[in-house]
């Protein structure tokens, strides 16, 4: 069958989309979902197939077509294009042999991110891939294999220096900005430190969200190697790069169902690691009843995996396990985590104590996995001279921003104190409830929503003092935060 193409000028985000009118869909015995492929010349693409339901939308004789078809085979208004019809990917047979709570192969699992990467799975497809690895959580020989096709089909930036840092925190705590303190620590120790970091899927704020407030964070490769060989390090966002591209486009169908797979977040973390080059990497694994990995039992296997994989990759690995019992830091949320990072850098007294005793423990630890002694002390020095904050002023005017006090951070609006009902000691915060009282406020999608704590565990605390401030830029959504903060506060006082 020959059509002609229709732009619609709609975006999928991913997937290929064509739209066919329901009478010509007829004629070839084609229904939603199906795939057909679209030829012009010597060009073709396979696409997933939708159905219009009116002739006003796409008459009979036009195919609509979604700008990734468009950009792929390079169609316009008008061309005239073969159709035909076309088997669905073989992948999805795997998918639901992972349904089925069985192992895959290597060749199945590579079959999967090839899909995955040049977008032949729909976001409904691809949330089965997810759930199924939810349900059935991959064996260590399947996530290794997912890991290495992740980074097989994507790029990898490659620096010719050695030792090459990395580290990461699995997530789940709300504030816990230790990238944005731990990297210019690092690089102005004169340590190359390629710091790739994601956006939230859960939480109030992910790195990538929080240092958007001080700088640029989308840039190509090529444009990210110039700023590391600058400065040695970058804090960038990896959604923007080639970078092991699987996992982003797993994430994307995460961040709605606010889950993460095991398997999956060991194979993202890892991918993305490797996919820098990356040398010698620190994973940070908050334990706590409100966070994502509950137990020690439970931070312990997850340590043995992330072993496991970086001994295969051929990584010097170091997991630790830290208390994710409460949210670190003062501010949750973009812009006023971003005041807690500056402020800790100039050595405000307005700094979290909490975060930055977090970091030059984690500091220590990246030290002494490359060899050097009182990594404690020499962090605290670097601190405490000024140079890791000039290096991190340095990274932001290379990423596009400029230097900017943290009282001058654009906070929301609209401001509401909690208030302690009672008198005694904070005897537990629940992180969940601080998160979703900052997402309800707005956070991370307006950057200066969120709110401040002024409390931590073990505080005493006195009846009427403050706990903390709810900050939002939506007189709507700041109406619903305070709603449910005078509810439902997330501090236990006794």
């Amino acid at each position: 069958m020959k059509l002609k193409i229709k732009d619609i000028d709609i975006s999928s985000g991913g997937p290929l989309i064509a739209v066919m009118n329901r009478g010509d869909a007829a004629l070839l015995d084609l229904h939603v979902m199906d795939r057909i492929k679209i030829k012009r010349g010597k060009k073709i693409e396979t696409v997933v197939l939708d159905i219009a339901e009116s002739d006003e939308i796409i008459p009979k004789g036009k195919i609509g077509v979604f700008e990734e078809v468009i950009r792929s085979i390079k169609l316009k208004n008008n061309d005239e294009v073969k159709i035909i019809p076309a088997r669905k990917p073989l992948s999805l047979d795997f998918i639901k042999k992972k349904l089925d709570g069985y192992e895959l192969s290597k060749k199945e699992i590579n079959q999967i991110v090839w899909d995955i990467v040049h977008n032949k799975l729909s976001a409904v497809e691809l949330t089965y891939f997810v759930a199924a690895c939810y349900m059935h959580v991959m064996s260590s020989r399947e996530t290794i294999l997912l890991t290495k096709a992740m980074v097989e089909h994507g790029d990898t930036l490659n620096i010719a220096r050695y030792p090459i840092i990395d580290k990461h925190c699995i997530g789940g705590i709300p504030g816990n900005r230790t990238t944005l303190i731990v990297v210019p620590i690092i690089a102005a120790a004169g340590y190359t430190m390629p710091k790739t970091s994601s956006r939230s899927i859960t939480s109030p704020a992910g790195t990538a969200d929080t240092m958007e407030v001080l700088a640029n964070v989308t840039f190509p490769l090529k444009k990210m190697k110039e700023i590391i060989m600058k400065t040695n390090a970058c804090i960038v966002w990896g959604g923007s790069l080639n970078l092991a591209p699987a996992d982003d486009k797993i994430i994307a169908v995460e961040r709605p169902l606010e889950i993460d797979a095991e398997s999956q977040l060991l194979a993202s973390i890892m991918a993305k690691k490797h996919s820098v080059s990356s040398t010698h990497i620190l994973i940070d694994i908050p334990g706590g009843k409100d966070a994502k990995v509950k137990s020690k039992n439970a931070a312990l296997k997850l340590k043995t995996e992330f072993e496991k994989i970086g001994k295969k990759l051929k990584k010097h690995i170091r997991v630790i396990i830290t208390d994710g019992n409460q949210p670190i830091g003062n501010g949750i949320g973009p812009a006023l985590e971003a005041r807690d990072v500056l402020w800790l850098l100039k050595r405000d007294p307005r700094k979290p104590i909490d975060l930055e005793k977090k970091c030059l423990m984690m500091c220590a630890r990246i030290f002494e996995m490359i060899g050097i002694k009182d990594g404690y002390k020499k962090s605290l020095e670097i601190l405490d001279s000024g140079k890791a904050y000039s290096k991190m002023i340095e990274i932001i005017k290379a990423q596009g921003g400029k230097e900017i006090a943290a009282e001058d951070i654009k906070i929301g609006k609209y401001s509401y104190d909690i208030i302690s009902k009672k008198s005694g000691i904070s005897k537990n915060i629940d992180n969940q409830v601080i998160s979703r009282i900052s997402r309800i406020a707005g956070a991370p999608h307006d950057k200066g929503a969120g709110l401040y704590l002024y409390k931590h565990v073990g505080d005493k605390i006195k009846k009427g003092d403050k706990l903390f401030t709810i900050y939002s830029e939506s007189k709507h959504e700041f109406a619903f935060a305070v709603e449910f903060a005078k509810t439902n506060n997330g501090f236990v006082v006794s």
